[in-house]
This record gives structure tokens, sequence and C-alpha cells, in this order.
């Protein structure tokens, strides 16, 4: 709530409820813009007060709203409509409403109020319009607002169609087709996208780890409308939203360069922004070459990976952003990237365990996939035939997902890679064979508890993909294969 007082005295402008630096330079931005307006601004003391007083207001949001306060406070305008809206956004000196951050958070905060009408930038109303049972109204200037509140134009509300916005799929300039040989791999990469489950490829320089990863957004499942709003509130707060964009329906995929801080993955800063972690939520978060990156970054995937969010304390405030992603990542078996290859390798064996070392245990074990990229041979480089198109797996891809959303319907999650134990145990029934064979596995490859729960993770999408209700023997033989690098790269 934003109140304004204006008395004789001095003229002075003092804004109080602990404003940041952006909000008390909003005194400097009202006055021209309202005098550009054509409105009279008082040569008075005024008082602005942002309530509550005991949060911290952040940011330009609060020009229009003060503005519009100054201008009624000064019987420029009339009072009548203005308890029934909220307002906000920023002013330029010209009087013209610009964006602001993070309007799709706060009209869908505004549904849980007594308050449906919301006034904001036309640049904003897109995503703000995305909301079921809110009333946006877009304003261009200061002036047109005012208008509107005084009755004197009528702007109705603005609408989007929600069905629109979530049909049909984007083109991607590339495609799975383009990949040769690597059937494995893109197998192994069908799960990860099926089941959302994270993924390390391992193989020499030019195998194409880079460019299968490249290509896993173009065989995700599509978005739901819930996962469309989370991932889009995320962008709206961090400004990376387009200009009159409403939603975002499709997946994200954030490359991050090696030389990235764990700041930058996890987010924070004075005031707390979300990091790649959160701008990854509900897509695909890519590091090439894993072993480059900080340790420090690398560690703070822990908490991510395992909860879904991340958060972030300040002195000021601590904040929880969603961090729910499919980690995709790239690796050499070692230095100089040919141990294992058929090119001879120049690496001292504690050179290879140095450069594995890197990776943690702890951040290996929340990896479900472990698959090794080989080499292709000079054959199937030269092959002509064309591999399966993305769309071809996008179908089979959105059929598993369908079976997820099903299974889990009211649970809070979507994919498989999110079950916790007590759906575990409900949905990952073994049979005795299916129980043997996994035994056997992990007396042979030491794999840990939560390795044992990757390996039934996995084997549950492979079920999924193949339209089976009961996880048999093939499947969990199949998602051993995924983690049999425990054993071949890093024994």
């Amino acid at each position: 709530m934003i109140e304004v007082d204006i008395t004789r005295g001095l003229p002075a402008v003092a804004v109080v409820g602990l404003p940041d630096a952006a909000v008390k330079e909003s005194k400097d931005r009202v006055r021209p813009a309202i005098k550009n307006s054509q409105f009279a601004y008082p040569t008075k003391k005024i008082t602005i007060n942002l309530a509550p007083a005991d949060i911290k207001k952040e940011g330009p949001a609060f020009d229009l709203p003060i503005a519009i306060g100054i201008i009624s406070a000064t019987e420029q305008m009339s009072r009548d409509k203005l308890g029934e809206f909220v307002i906000l956004g920023e002013l330029a000196l010209d009087g013209k409403v610009r964006r602001i951050k993070g309007a799709l958070p706060i009209s869908m905060y505004l549904r849980k109020t007594a308050k449906k009408k919301f006034i904001l930038p036309a640049e904003n109303a897109s995503e703000a319009a995305v909301v079921e049972g809110i009333e946006v109204y877009p304003v261009k200037s200061l002036s047109e607002a005012v208008a509107f509140l005084n009755g004197d134009i009528a702007i109705s509300p603005y609408k989007v169609d929600l069905e629109q916005l979530l049909e049909g799929v984007s083109s991607y300039e590339v495609d799975f087709s383009d990949v040769k040989g690597q059937e494995f791999v893109k197998r192994a990469l069908e799960i990860a996208a099926a089941g959302y489950h994270n993924i390390l490829m391992i193989g020499p320089p030019g195998a194409g780890k880079t460019m299968l990863a490249k290509r896993l957004p173009t065989i995700l499942p599509d978005m739901s409308l819930e996962e469309c709003l989370e991932t889009t509130k995320i962008y709206s707060v961090a400004g990376l939203l387009s200009a009159n964009q409403a939603l975002l329906t499709n997946r994200p995929f954030r490359t991050v360069h090696h030389t990235s801080s764990d700041i930058a993955l996890a987010g924070g800063g004075t005031i707390p922004k979300p990091g790649e972690v959160s701008l990854s939520h509900n897509g695909v978060l890519f590091l090439d070459e894993i072993p480059e990156f900080h340790r420090d970054a690398l560690e703070v995937l822990r908490q991510p990976i395992e909860d879904g969010q991340v958060t972030i304390s300040r002195a000021s405030k601590t904040l929880t952003f969603f961090s729910r992603f499919l980690l995709c990542s790239t690796m050499n078996p070692c230095q100089c990237g040919y141990f294992g290859s058929s090119r001879e390798c120049h690496c001292t064996p504690t050179q290879i365990q140095r450069y594995r070392a890197k990776i943690s245990g702890p951040l290996l074990d929340r990896i479900d996939i472990h698959i090794e990229v080989p080499a292709l041979k000079y054959k199937e480089l030269l092959g002509k035939q064309e591999g399966e198109q993305s769309q071809e797996i996008r179908r089979r891809v959105n059929k598993a997902r369908s079976i997820q959303l099903k299974r889990f319907k009211g649970a809070g999650i979507y994919f498989n890679s999110q079950m916790n134990q007590k759906l575990l145990k409900k949905y990952c029934v073994l049979g005795e064979d299916s129980k043997e064979l996994l035994k056997m596995a992990i007396d042979e490859l030491g794999i840990s508890a939560r390795g044992y729960d990757k390996i039934l993770k996995v084997a549950r999408t492979i079920a999924d993909l193949t339209g089976s209700e009961n996880i048999l023997s093939e499947h969990i033989s199949e998602a051993v294969q995924h983690r049999t690098l425990d054993r071949n790269l890093w024994a």
C-alpha cells in the first residue's frame, strides 16, 4: 500500500518504509513524469509511505502508483475507483509506462486476495493475464492511467488464449537424425528425457557428446500449464521475459561455462536473484566438460538436485527458488581425453585419478545415468542412412510422460526421477527374478543405496516407454547397463 501526504512547508519529498536506492530515486522520475503528462506538481512537503514499513521495498515498479497518489492527493483526479485496483509500473521522464519485473507472480498472488483488478504496463499484460480470475488493464502512459481511473476512457481487460499458447511444438534447427551412429547413447537420452533423469556422457573428444546434448531439447516432453507457470514466474522475476511474452511453453536449456561461480549457478547477490539452476527449472542444465568446473560450483548442485529447490540466505532476507532440472553433463575419460579409446593415452595413473576425482562421489551418485560415448568408426561417419527423427522419439517420450502424469496426479511431482521412498515402494515393485538380477548387479558394482534407488527409477521409466505396467527383469537389466560406467571407468 502506498500513502501520500502533502502538507505546507518547504518543497521536499520524503520516501519512508524501507525503500531501496531504486525506490528512493523514484521521486526524481515521478516529478518530470507528472509535469510532462500535463499535471501540476505540488510545491509543498510530500511524504510517501510504503506500507508495511518493516518490509524492504525494491525496484522501480512503485513509480506509477506514487505518481497517481500525488495526483490524487492534489485533487487532479477522482478517487472513487482508486481502491479497487492494484497499480504497478516504472515511469519514464516523459510519462510513458515501462515494463516491470515479476508481473506474473504478483498476478498469481492477487488471485489469493480480495483485489482482482490490476493496472500495469502494456508490455507486461500478456504474462499477468494468464492467471485466471484477474482483470488486467494495460496502460502505456501516466495520463492514460489517470484517464482510465477518472472514467474518461474505457480499457477492456486483457485476455490471452491459454489453449492456443499451449498448442503446437516449436521447431528446432537441429534434430537427432543429424547424429550418425551412437544408437545406445540416443536410447539413454530418450530414457533421460522421458523420466527426467540426470545423465553424464563420458567419451573422447569428437565423439559427439556436445552434439547429442544440444539435441536433447528436441525430444523433451511437452510442458503442462503448471510447469509453464512455474518456469515463467522465475523468468519474470529475473526480468528475462521478452516484451509481450505471455508464457514460456518450451523447456529451458541453459548452457553454463566452466568458469561460472557457485553464485552464478545457485543464485545470490545482495538482492538475491535466481541462478542457472533456477533458470533451468523444468528444463535442462547443461555442463560441458564437468571436471573443468570449480569444485565449489559443482558442490552447490547437490541440494537443488536432491530437493528440487535452492535456498539463498542473506542478512536482509531468505528466498527459496524452484530448481527442478535435468542435469546433462559431459566429460572426457581422462585429462588428454583418450583413455580407453583406440588412440594412445599420455596420462599417468595419478593424473587420471586426479582428473576423475574432480567430480565428488556424492555428486556422481546423484546422476541417474552414466553412459559411454565411443568414438565413431569410419563406416559410421560415411554412412548415408539417417537416424530416427526427434519428432518420433518425442512422441514416445510424451506417451511415457502421460503415464507418469496419471500415476502421480495429486502428488505434486511430474516425473519418475522425482519419486520419494514412499512412491518408490508403491510403484517399483519387483518380481523375484528382477530382485535377484538387481542383487547380483549391486554386489558386483558396489552401488550405493542412492544408486539403488536411481536404478529403480530408471527401470520404471524404461517400463513406461514400453507400455509395461510392471517392472520386468529386462527393464532392470537395461537400467543397470546405464550404470556400468561405475565399473568400467571408475574402478
